[in-house]
């Protein structure tokens, strides 16, 4: 066998473990999302938020009307310590201003085009969504958007998040 072909079976085993751990699952802490070099500017302080993390992409029907769904539950919740942060994965960001002309917002949009965040939180589906408790835990995830079943789940789950105790 080839050096180089031992060399990628080496990097390879020594990757797996990390990969195995890497996607964001319900219970597990909300790494510190300023260390991903997102394009744009994050809220100054997410400690004892609520936060809606939502990925999403600019040719997603769903996150087409996702976008004024979130947009509704931030003008009822934020006020009360929820936060939206919704992640574009869009490479171009000339696709993400388009989308964002008509999907106008008053929440944290941000972009990833260098995939970091969206490789960690293992996205698989446009939009995905997970809501983080006060203590910057992820207690619920969201796969997709079926109107308004999605909407009366965020609702049920931000009121739980926002009724428990700050940390």
């Amino acid at each position: 066998m080839s050096r180089a072909v031992l060399a990628a079976m080496l990097l390879v085993m020594l990757m797996l473990p990390v990969a195995a751990v890497a996607d964001f699952k319900e219970g597990d802490a909300l790494p510190d999302l300023g260390s991903f070099e997102l394009e744009g500017r994050l809220p100054e302080s997410l400690k004892g938020q609520v936060i809606l993390l939502d990925f999403w992409a600019s040719w997603c029907a769903p996150c087409r009307s996702s976008f004024p769904a979130m947009e509704a539950l931030f003008k009822e919740y934020g006020g009360q310590g929820l936060t939206i942060i919704a992640v574009s994965v869009d490479e171009k960001r000339a696709n993400m201003q388009e989308f964002l002309k008509s999907a106008k917002v008053s929440f944290t949009v941000v972009g990833d085009a260098r995939h970091k965040l969206v490789a960690i939180a293992d996205i698989h589906s446009m939009p995905t969504s997970f809501l983080i408790d006060r203590a910057g835990k992820i207690r619920f995830v969201h796969a997709g958007f079926d109107a308004e079943r999605t909407k009366r789940e965020y609702v049920k789950e931000v009121e739980q998040l926002l009724r428990e105790a700050k940390p």
